[in-house]
């Protein structure tokens, strides 16, 4: 049986969408850290922290998707 870190770094050299999700959810993070940095948050900003984590938890959900699929034999 493959580890996960193995088949995730498969996956980074086999998978196109499973690196531009993977560089996506690493975006939000960045962005995510560079807001909380900032101190006090507009009404924007926090919405723009709510809607990043959205996003990163879509990316990781379809990332999490791929990986199970990829383990069981079925192409994503």
């Amino acid at each position: 049986m493959m580890t996960q870190e193995t088949l995730i770094e498969r996956l980074m050299a086999e998978n196109e969408e499973f690196r531009s999700l993977r560089s996506e959810h690493q975006g939000y993070e960045r962005e995510l850290e560079a807001l909380k940095g900032t101190g006090s948050l507009s009404a924007d900003q926090h919405w723009r922290v709510s809607e990043l984590k959205k996003l990163k938890l879509m990316a990781k959900d379809r990332m999490e998707a791929i990986i199970r699929s990829t383990r069981s034999g079925v192409t994503a």
